[in-house]
């Protein structure tokens, strides 16, 4: 077996059923520890430096430590729970870095919910910072969002988006830093197996994840791909709703989940829970720790483990074999 791919032997036959398969973007088609994950650490940095007088620096290891509860699928959730310790750590006095692991071990798949009620806990006010980011509301009406996107998107996305100019941020969006890894060489080698049934579920908007994987985008079946960003917010991950969609909207009598988080995991188990058959396989290779999210994965009982997704036509084979 190689060194990168991991199967669970008791899921062979379903394995070898699939008739479609199904991506995550983020981590899974593209890595972003350039972009989205740099958008949070900038936006964190702008907004408590403007708002709050704060100085501070936010790492990976933080941003994973709230993503590893299944409630943090949306990068601006991260950037919101992010400023609050930041805040709650300048009036309790504690430790930024110490307040952030201490805050992630205490949230769940409730996400943002769970981080405000463990900071009520400290009994520290949080008012008014609450008050200035107006985080979560529609659209422009939360300049947290809107500080995201700008920085995110840039300028001449942002506005092809949003029919409007940037208030806050002028200039190249971290959007240009993504890096696509699926390649139309293994996009036809899928075909091959699985034919029109390659779909994409996400939490990025259609827009953003077309502009980042440019014709590739229509290797996809894109009527039954679904762009969460542009969902209301309760269709988010780990909702199965947007995964069970696509797959009845296929006809797929057993798909393959392919992503990178627990929000991803989570979605694929409900999914299956709901009566669609829905296997789960885990990417870690883009991890900043790869070897302790390919453990993770393995120990939820992922039914295929792979640090890339270059690798799915050979694991595919290895089972059929």
């Amino acid at each position: 077996m190689d060194e990168g791919i991991y199967i669970d032997a008791e899921k062979v036959d379903k394995i070898n059923k699939l008739d479609s398969i199904i991506f995550d973007c983020d981590g899974v088609l593209i890595d972003v520890s350039n972009s989205y994950d740099l958008a949070i650490k900038k936006t964190v940095d702008f907004i408590t430096s403007k708002f709050a007088s704060i100085k501070l620096q936010v790492t990976t290891e933080m941003i994973d430590s709230f993503k590893k509860s299944g409630g943090f699928n949306d990068e601006v959730d991260v950037t919101y729970a992010l400023i609050l310790v930041a805040v709650a750590s300048q009036k309790t006095g504690k430790s930024f870095p110490e307040l952030v692991f201490e805050v992630a071990k205490n949230t769940d798949s409730t996400g943002i919910v769970s981080v405000e009620k463990y900071l009520d806990l400290l009994k520290v006010d949080l008012s008014e910072i609450k008050k200035r980011l107006a985080y979560p509301a529609k659209k422009f009406e939360s300049p947290l969002s809107s500080i995201f996107d700008e920085i995110f998107y840039g300028t001449v996305l942002y506005t092809k988006l949003y029919k409007k100019s940037p208030q806050f941020f002028d200039g190249i969006g971290l959007i240009e830093n993504d890096v696509v890894l699926v390649t139309k060489e293994l996009l036809q080698e899928l075909h091959r197996r699985f034919d029109k049934n390659i779909a994409i579920v996400t939490g990025r908007g259609a827009v953003s994840a077309g502009h980042s994987l440019g014709k590739l985008i229509d290797e996809f079946n894109l009527k039954n791909s679904r762009f969460l960003e542009d969902e209301p917010r309760e269709m988010a991950k780990p909702n199965p709703k947007s995964l069970i969609s696509s797959i009845n909207g296929m006809r797929a009598s057993c798909s393959m989940f392919v992503g990178d988080s627990m929000e991803d995991y989570i979605m694929a188990r409900k999914a299956d829970e709901s009566g669609n058959l829905t296997l789960f396989c885990g990417i870690y290779g883009t991890s900043q720790d790869p070897q302790a999210k390919r453990n993770f994965f393995e120990q939820k009982g992922a039914d295929l483990v792979l640090e890339s997704i270059v690798m799915l036509p050979k694991a595919l084979n290895l089972v059929r074999a």
